[in-house]
């Protein structure tokens, strides 16, 4: 089937894909748009795994004040080229990763990143709680556990979604990163919020 340039550069452009998976879909789909996209979003979740490992040099810092004036956010996301980081879905997903940071409060985005007195303690908290209680060849698990718990509620990547709640941010991420077909990184984020002192 012949495809032609413009239906190309269109799909391109509603879903981020270079212009000869873009052409491919459009042949594989007999021409139609949205069968095409479809099917980009398959092999694209197939392939979100894969991208991980590369560079993600490009990107944006997004801001987001809330409404009461009280609540401030940055946070910087890192993908591989700038036509992505101008792409509709990528500001999108700064916008609502934003509003979820303000709502959420999380404290780091990864459970590596957080304070390793901060942790410790929360493993000692844990390991108290069960110690003497349950059978010390298990004592562990329930620990890791209990902290995996605990990092669902401080870490940004384990936190479920605000906007849905069965869902993780890292599952959204995974699913941004299958629909544009690049690597993206939350790498950074600050969140401001008036009354704090810097111990909080």
């Amino acid at each position: 089937m012949d495809i032609r340039a413009a239906d190309v550069k269109k799909l391109r452009e509603r879903t981020s894909q270079g212009m000869m998976e873009c052409k491919r879909a459009l042949e594989e789909a007999g021409g139609d748009a949205d069968k095409a996209i479809e099917l980009l979003r398959k092999k694209g979740l197939a392939t979100a795994a894969k991208r991980a490992g590369r560079a993600a040099a490009q990107g944006r810092i997004h801001s987001y004040i809330h409404h009461n004036g009280k609540v401030g956010v940055l946070v910087e996301v890192d993908c591989e080229t700038d036509f992505v980081a101008k792409n509709e879905q990528f500001q999108a997903f700064l916008s609502d990763l934003c509003l979820h940071i303000c709502a959420a409060a999380p404290l780091a985005v990864r459970p590596e990143e957080l304070p390793a007195d901060l942790v410790e303690t929360e493993r000692r908290v844990a390991r108290s709680q069960v110690e003497g209680k349950k059978p010390d060849n298990i004592i562990e698990k329930i620990v890791d556990g209990k902290l995996k718990k605990w990092y669902a509620v401080h870490v940004l990547l384990e936190q479920p979604y605000v906007k849905d709640d069965s869902r993780t941010v890292q599952d959204i991420l995974t699913e941004v990163i299958a629909k544009i077909g690049e690597n993206i990184v939350i790498k950074r984020f600050a969140r401001f919020e008036v009354g704090e002192t810097e111990s909080d």
